[in-house]
């Protein structure tokens, strides 16, 4: 019976311990959220003038002669994969791996350090990736579609629902989806519509990295959050478990070594 309290005391003291940790990883991911989220939404905007700006240029029928809105059916598709840099947040990055492993012959970039070591690549943090960053991959994409060595575009993010929930989604980019409309009274571009798309198009898929590269670590952060807190409740029910059944076992012991006394000095 004491082998039994022993055991219980050791597995009380090491669910506190988990307990304290999940605790700790909550408060770090609680205070990242409100940074992560003011991120996000600035970076929405941003996307959603970029994606105007393009539909605006792409509208046109000069602008059919882009590169970036040449369709092609060779097989050849690469997608970029943004997944968090740790661990310890519900589904969010087996979502992600999930929906990755539907496009099966891609050829993936990977951001966040889970994503580069599932993919074996270098080390590209998630959540300090930049704009700067953005628009070196974006050169290196813009330049290789135009030669033709690729013919899809896209990325794997998360969408950023509510606190608790997020969905794994894929967004396709290049080419560009143009639909000529009758632009007679459209914005004139100097010096031509087709060179301004030309040289917009690399800021237009850097802008949409980098917001969907913010709109993943603010889903990131906020699945951390949500895990940590029903681990920390499972946790806590798991304590008061243990305490109840060591109680149990001590007051088991206790009464033995009572009835013991009383066998003894009645002999």
């Amino acid at each position: 019976m004491a082998g039994n309290t022993k055991a219980l005391r050791v597995r009380i003291k090491s669910v506190t311990s988990t307990l304290q940790l999940t605790k700790a990883m909550e408060l770090v991911a609680a205070s990242k959220i409100r940074r992560a989220n003011d991120a996000m939404f600035k970076g929405r905007e941003y996307g959603a003038s970029l994606e105007k700006a393009i539909s605006v240029l792409t509208s046109s029928r000069e602008c059919a002669r882009s590169p970036y809105l040449q369709k092609r059916e060779t097989g050849r598709t690469r997608i970029i994969v943004i997944a968090g840099d740790r661990g310890l947040a519900g589904g969010y990055n087996a979502n992600v791996f999930r929906l990755a492993a539907e496009y099966r012959d891609a050829e993936f970039i990977p951001i966040g350090k889970r994503a580069c070591e599932r993919f074996g690549a270098p080390v590209v943090s998630s959540e300090r990736f930049s704009f700067e960053d953005a628009a070196s991959l974006a050169d290196k994409l813009c330049e290789d579609f135009a030669k033709g060595e690729f013919d899809k575009l896209g990325i794997i993010a998360t969408k950023y629902n509510s606190v608790m929930l997020q969905e794994a989604f894929i967004k396709w980019i290049l080419p560009l989806d143009g639909e000529v409309k009758n632009d007679s009274a459209a914005t004139v571009f100097e010096p031509d519509t087709l060179t301004v798309l030309n040289n917009v198009v690399r800021e237009y898929v850097a802008g949409i990295v980098t917001v969907l590269a913010r709109e993943s670590f603010a889903s990131e952060v906020s699945a951390r959050r949500m895990a940590m807190d029903s681990a920390g409740k499972n946790a806590r029910q798991m304590i008061s478990e243990l305490q109840l059944e060591y109680n149990r076992a001590r007051q088991g012991a206790i009464t033995q070594e009572i009835t013991e006394i009383v066998a003894g000095s009645g002999n």
